[in-house]
């Protein structure tokens, strides 16, 4: 089955660094999800691993899951950009492969699709539903 990708949103997991994925499927399982939130995280030590096939819909961000995929790195909590340097590297190296696959889809991230409440054109810190993952997204991969 072919999807078309019109996002690809980057996460945090607001946890520790040291979660593991089998410690991230419980918690998905534990909240009843039938497919994890991400199709790929990358832990600390920059491993990408693959949670979910691209042409399965996960429980990234509510409303948008049938056109998008979903990145997240172990980190962020206490909503601080905690990413280690091995991170950052596989998280740019991952969305550079995603976006050669999907050339058309918007690199963004979960908050980016907070709604614009004050009408200025921007979402402003202070309109975020979320602030995952915790920096912003949309201007660090730009050039991607």
């Amino acid at each position: 089955m072919s999807r078309k990708i019109s996002y690809i949103f980057v996460h945090c997991t607001a946890g520790p660094q040291e979660a593991t994925p089998a410690d991230l499927m419980a918690e998905f399982r534990s909240k009843g999800w039938k497919a994890p939130g991400y199709h790929y995280l990358i832990t600390a030590d920059g491993t990408v691993h693959q949670m979910l096939a691209e042409t399965a819909v996960a429980n990234g961000v509510k409303g948008y899951n049938s056109r998008s995929l979903h990145v997240a790195y172990t980190g962020g909590l206490h909503l601080e950009d905690n990413r280690t340097p091995a991170q950052k590297c596989a998280i740019r190296q991952l969305l550079i492969k995603l976006r050669s696959r999907y050339p058309d889809a918007r690199i963004l991230g979960h908050r980016d699709i907070s709604p614009d409440r004050n009408g200025n054109g921007r979402v402003d810190a202070w309109e975020r539903i979320k602030a995952c993952p915790c920096f912003d997204a949309e201007v660090e991969y730009s050039d991607i």
